[in-house]
């Protein structure tokens, strides 16, 4: 049976507004590296060939599945020591611009959400690269800063990604607001961000729905919520989505996403809901 998580009472601030410290440091010069990973994947085994009166061993490693996927763990563990960095403007989509990152929110005993997004991510990473999926991530570890919202977004991009999924998780205190929303590009700027964002968005939903986690009582309708507003989304010219996995304001869901069951959960559900997509992309 899924995760079963009880509404909580608890003003309104989404993921990501939480405000930065109020002394930003000079920006930060132009032509910041980018850092970003690709898990490895698994080594092929080798082995003493078997004798011919004997069958071979069963393979450990599943065959490459041709198709790629980018992780976009939210946020970053050194962005509130980089006011400057993080405050700068950078290119958002639709003409405006934003914030090249932020730090993120937490849960009211201080798990931060950044945390969470890492590990999450972590362990999808792990799950669709044992099915042969290439997996990237946009960063690399849980100690740096950014990488901006643009950059994110190209990193999707050059990797002609199959799909790009942002993780992060929601910081409100609007009384009762709790559970997950998914977040796509509308109205769509490109193909990519048409039919299959959509698709992506609405697997990500199913997904995490059959997985036992309830639909966000605040924000979006029926767990999806097209958004014009998020850079990301917005720059990306791949099928592209943002989970919001639930409310770290919420005492049941904060509960689940500072254990590692619970993240364990997400991440499964998660896994499954993309490989679901990719196999009817």
């Amino acid at each position: 049976m899924g995760l079963v998580v009880a509404i909580g009472l608890t003003l309104f601030t989404a993921c990501g507004v939480d405000t930065p410290a109020s002394s930003p440091s000079s920006p930060a010069p132009p032509g910041t590296t980018t850092v970003f990973t690709t898990l490895p994947q698994p080594s092929p085994t080798t082995s003493t060939p078997p004798s011919s009166s004997a069958p071979p061993p069963p393979s450990t490693q599943q065959p490459k599945t041709g198709k790629v996927v980018v992780l976009d763990p939210g946020h970053n563990g050194g962005n509130s020591g980089k006011p400057g960095e993080i405050n700068r403007q950078v290119p958002a989509g639709r003409g405006k611009t934003k914030p090249c990152n932020t730090t993120g929110t937490s849960t009211n005993s201080g798990y931060s959400e950044h945390a969470f997004t890492w590990d999450v991510s972590q362990r999808i990473s792990q799950a669709l690269t044992a099915k042969g999926i290439r997996v990237v991530l946009t960063r690399q570890n849980d100690t740096g800063v950014g990488p901006c919202v643009d950059e994110r977004a190209a990193i999707g991009n050059d990797a002609q990604a199959d799909a790009v999924v942002s993780i992060h998780a929601d910081g409100s205190n609007s009384a009762g607001a709790h559970g997950f929303h998914v977040a796509y590009s509308a109205p769509p700027l490109n193909a990519q961000q048409g039919e299959p964002s959509m698709k992506l968005a609405t697997a990500l939903r199913d997904g995490l729905r059959a997985g036992g986690f309830p639909t966000s009582t605040y924000l979006g309708s029926n767990g999806l919520a097209p958004r014009a507003d998020l850079g990301g989304l917005n720059l990306s010219t791949r099928p592209a989505a943002l989970v919001e996995c639930g409310n770290m304001r919420n005492a049941a869901e904060a509960a689940a996403m500072a254990s590692e069951e619970g993240r364990q959960q997400y991440a499964a559900v998660i896994a499954k809901a993309i490989e679901d997509y990719l196999a009817g992309a």
